[in-house]
């Protein structure tokens, strides 16, 4: 831990060369840098408007179920 507080600057550039970097505490692994990268595309609402359909019965439940999930059966 002490040797990356020193080196900081070199373990984050490795990392965002693509490079693996792990810091080890008492020998143990500790934590895993990671690179922040741009690239995330902003979500479009709608994108799927008409590509989804439910069936007329989507909202009815048969009885036999309701009385399933209320334990009278």
């Amino acid at each position: 831990m002490h040797e990356a507080k020193s080196k900081l600057s070199q373990l984050a550039e490795k990392v965002y060369q693509g490079e693996r970097v792990v810091i080890a505490k008492a020998g143990k692994p500790y934590l895993e840098l990671l690179p922040l990268r741009d690239g995330r595309r902003q979500r479009t609402p709608g994108r799927l408007a008409g590509k989804i359909t439910m069936a007329p019965d989507f909202d009815a439940t048969p009885d036999e179920v309701i009385r399933a999930f209320e334990g009278q059966e």
